[in-house]
């Protein structure tokens, strides 16, 4: 039995630093910060959601985790996708899905309909941001010129995460309808920008290639179950959560099975021998759960323990929106003279020192005593996320560039859950509530400072 030789896949041309290259990343940040925005807004919002649609906690909690396992299960499927059909193709459509989906949710009268929008949403974004992402990789020359590229976009996607949370309680006093509507109206405009700007050099898919039906199956839903058991484990029993993830876990080994013997695999099993990658990957899922935990119960002591508003929160909060700043500005300098490895073992350490610098946290603190904190972690995640992407994709070959960006996704997607859950578990189970809050804070100290020494191992040469 003779083995088919592929021909190489063909190169899209690289391009230069020009207006139009600008233009066309512009065009492409503008929808990561789209992604960052919709998440952040709609986090201040839940309790005027709450109040105005009669939900119970546990339909508030699904509005979120709807968005959640939609982004999370489907984008390795949506990265893979936009390697097969085509990344401006994919890029553009599921653009016009979350555009539609969010004025939709806008409309809602009902909380079924609201968390039905959202999953479609989780799902449209798992698709576009994976193929917005190689569009960008496969656009710019490997090195430098990628990797101002990827700064500015990794330093949009913070800004925009950062802003949402001032703007989310700023439409919240308002209308919360309007936290679904504002995303909208930003998709149709990035929409009508994208079309002219993003060239047309989609490759199509080699004859005879067929599409994975199996493992697309069995992964996204190995995926969506670990994601659930993770998302539920401090409102369910222990035995439930043990289920759902074991469940989970076959999934994945049957998943493994499949792709060693498909013929056109979903994903490469040979790409996760890549140590750079499998490092970007373990330590982006550490660095969200720290980031994401941290986070929750920052917001939850703010406004719970402390009584303050909404709008107030988010404002305590924008200190972490330096990075949309630096990211661009600073990081580039550091990569080019120390390595990703270095400035990203430089992030992670600034984010564990401003984590322990919050652990002592007390009922009587001004802000003045929280700000170190929350600009540090600005820092941090200017170093950090940047460089975790393009060592994520450095060295992957152009036809897997969407996959490698779906693995990265996910990862940062499953460790948001996981710090999510950690958290609620620590604060759920202590009887005392300012006590609780304090011992949650460790969480996201422990998950940063393993994502250091996962990190610390690619500063070893070979």
């Amino acid at each position: 039995m003779t083995a088919t030789v592929r021909p190489p896949t063909p190169q899209p041309p690289t391009l230069k630093m020009t207006p139009r290259a600008w233009g066309m990343l512009f065009v492409l940040c503008g929808a990561i910060f789209l992604e960052g925005i919709n998440v952040a807004m709609l986090n201040v919002a839940l309790p005027a959601i709450r109040s105005d649609l009669g939900l119970s906690t546990g339909e508030l909690q699904w509005v979120m985790t709807a968005y959640v396992l939609g982004y999370g299960g489907f984008m390795l499927l949506g990265g893979r996708a936009a390697d097969l059909f085509g990344r401006r193709r994919m890029f553009l459509l599921w653009l016009a899905i979350f555009l539609v989906v969010s004025a939709v949710g806008g409309l809602a009268s009902e909380g079924w309909m609201l968390i039905a929008a959202r999953f479609v949403a989780g799902v449209a974004a798992a698709v576009m941001t994976p193929a917005g992402l190689s569009i960008i990789t496969t656009s710019f020359e490997e090195g430098r010129q990628r990797n101002q590229a990827l700064l500015v976009y990794s330093g949009t996607a913070a800004g925009g995460f950062s802003l949402g949370l001032v703007l989310g309680g700023l439409l919240a006093e308002i209308d919360w309808r309007w936290v679904l509507f504002v995303p909208a109206i930003l998709s149709l405009l990035i929409l009508v920008a994208a079309v002219p700007m993003i060239p047309r050099t989609d490759q199509r898919r080699p004859k005879g290639q067929r599409i994975d039906l199996a493992g697309a199956v069995t992964v996204t839903a190995a995926i969506l179950l670990m994601v659930v058991g993770v998302e539920r484990a401090s409102h369910v029993s222990l035995g439930q959560t043990v289920a759902t993830l074991a469940v989970g876990l076959a999934l994945f080994g049957l998943f493994v099975v499949i792709e060693r013997r498909s013929p056109d695999p979903l994903v490469r099993l040979g790409i996760l021998r890549s140590g750079p990658l499998l490092r970007a990957n373990l330590a982006g899922l550490l660095f969200a759960a720290s980031f994401f935990g941290f986070q929750f119960v920052a917001v939850l002591y703010l406004q719970e323990l402390r009584g303050w508003t909404s709008l107030e929160t988010s404002l305590a909060m924008l200190a972490i929106g330096a990075d949309a700043v630096l990211a661009p500005t600073l990081t580039p300098r550091l990569v080019n003279r120390f390595g990703n490895a270095k400035v990203i073992l430089y992030g992670l350490l600034v984010a564990a020192l401003s984590y322990a610098l919050f652990l002592p946290v007390g009922m009587d603190w001004a802000y003045a005593a929280m700000f170190p904190t929350m600009i540090g972690l600005g820092v941090a995640f200017a170093l950090a996320y940047g460089p975790l992407t393009i060592v994520a994709t450095d060295g992957i070959d152009e036809s897997e560039q969407g996959l490698a960006g779906g693995l990265l996704y996910t990862s940062f997607q499953f460790g948001a859950a996981l710090g999510l859950a950690a958290t609620t578990a620590v604060i759920v189970t202590s009887q005392d509530l300012a006590d609780s809050y304090r011992s949650a804070f460790a969480v996201p100290l422990v998950a940063v400072a393993l994502a250091a020494v996962v990190s610390a191992f690619g500063l070893r040469r070979r």
